[in-house]
């Protein structure tokens, strides 16, 4: 069963300093021009803490370290100060969806703190395949810190959408003015509620317990606090089949049985129609010999090979819109741009070590043959990003190809929710930046510390 528990947030002093200035994306999402911004905004942004760079007063020691020291400055000088009572939050990111001509939407959900399970206990589920350097250097603050300052991001199902109704009677939370209020970097609104009602709480607390979950963001997150609880001996909760053990606190809300055994994290419902998934396109640059024309014959035992006419990337991905259920997806060299469409009986055939779901998604298609086959690109260099970038938008990707800086951009179609929640409850994994929510959840809205 999921368990969600209330908390004692650490949240910013806004009498001191201005939400807009302090708050941030994931840490993985923050390049370097966006770090540098963020420290011109704020001697108190939280990149300072989540994504450090060297410092001219920096003491001696790392960069985990010295983190450290200035979140407990922060929280000494009251920059930070934690909230008198546990509480959740109604969270409402209004944005408006790339690419789609002005379509805007409203993605709501709540943050709270949610139990660690082991995937073998089948409660949370993975996707994404995760990989060893982000998690120990999660792992590095982790410890220096004591603290999550940004949301896991889970999904659950829930058609009757109850905990929206429990948090946004009439589209708002309470219909009261929001405690926070920003406009991120892409122009989406976030706003926060915070929430004390033990009615409201237990009620959406009831609502999950027979709930699974999902990780849309935050797996390397998520596996470090789990790593992070077993080493400090607190595995147990996450291991035991037994109901929470640390039973209530004085306000009677459940509380999970020590700090550990529980990671800060956003809950969105998977049937919202806020629920935005974007492309994550592949970009191949750095390979020797490559030739546009060895590469278009190679492929042709797998897919029907169409070139394009008119080389624009919002006609190639309406294209591959309107593929109409088949898989596909466009290969962009300097020689020419070519819709690839999958031949089924000859992908069953090359990818028949592959279970049956995944042989028919696009995002396996092209990294089993595509990359690993036809351009001979290892499962390693794939992890390592050695010879291959992940971009969002589909121009910056054919850009890279037209100023000679990549071999071949590959366009692809978004994973649906509903290929990622048959792959993810079957216990598979997805290759790695399979899928892109959006937005992004931004980190210092909330931050848990264990001490």
């Amino acid at each position: 069963m999921a368990r969600i528990y209330p908390f004692r947030a650490l949240r910013y002093n806004l009498a001191l300093v201005s939400a807009q200035d302090v708050v941030t994306q994931p840490y993985d999402k923050i390049t370097p021009a966006m770090q540098q911004a963020y420290y011109q905004r704020s001697p108190y942004n939280l990149v300072r803490i989540i994504l450090r760079m060297p410092e001219l007063f920096d003491k001696e020691g790392d960069l985990y370290t010295n983190a450290a020291r200035d979140f407990a400055e922060w929280r000494k000088a009251g920059i930070l100060a934690q909230e008198r009572q546990p509480c959740v939050f109604a969270y409402a990111q209004r944005f408006e969806v790339p690419g789609q001509g002005g379509v805007v939407r409203e993605r709501r959900g709540f943050i709270a703190l949610g139990e660690l399970y082991e995937y073998s206990r089948e409660v949370v589920f993975r996707h994404e395949q995760t990989l060893s350097k982000p998690k120990s250097d999660r792992l590095n603050l982790l410890r220096a810190t004591r603290a999550h300052f940004g949301q896991i991001f889970m999904l659950y199902s829930d058609p009757a959408h109850s905990a929206e109704g429990v948090l946004f009677a009439n589209g708002t939370a309470g219909e009261t003015l929001p405690d926070i209020e920003v406009t991120d970097e892409y122009g989406v609104v976030h706003r926060v509620w915070k929430v004390t009602d033990p009615a409201k709480i237990n009620l959406l607390a009831t609502g999950l317990e027979d709930k699974k979950l999902i990780i849309a963001d935050g797996h390397h997150r998520y596996e470090t606090a789990l790593n992070y609880a077993k080493e400090r001996g607190a595995g147990k909760a996450a291991e035991s089949s037994e109901p929470n053990s640390a039973g209530r606190n004085s306000t009677g809300l459940a509380q999970p049985a020590y700090p550990e055994a529980a990671a800060m994290m956003t809950f969105i419902n998977m049937d919202s129609e806020g629920l935005v998934i974007l492309p994550t396109h592949r970009v191949v640059f750095g390979l020797a010999g490559f030739e546009a024309a060895r590469l278009l014959e190679a492929a042709r035992p797998y897919f029907e090979i169409e070139e394009l006419v008119e080389r624009d990337p919002a006609v190639a991905m309406a294209r591959l819109a309107a593929a109409g259920g088949k898989t596909a997806f466009v290969a962009v060299t300097a020689k020419g741009w070519s819709l690839l469409t999958a031949k089924p009986e000859a992908i069953a055939e090359a990818l028949k070590g592959v279970p049956a779901r995944q042989r028919q998604l696009d995002i396996v298609q092209l990294h089993s043959l595509a990359l690993e086959k036809l351009l001979g690109i290892s499962q390693e260099a794939i992890r390592d990003q050695t010879h291959l970038r992940y971009l969002r938008e589909a121009a910056e990707a054919t850009d890279q190809v037209a100023r000679g800086e990549a071999n071949v951009a590959f366009l692809i179609n978004p994973v649906t929710m509903e290929q990622l929640r048959e792959v993810a409850f079957a216990g598979e994994v997805m290759p790695q930046k399979s899928t892109d929510f959006y937005p992004k959840l931004l980190s210092g809205l909330a931050i848990y510390a264990l001490d």
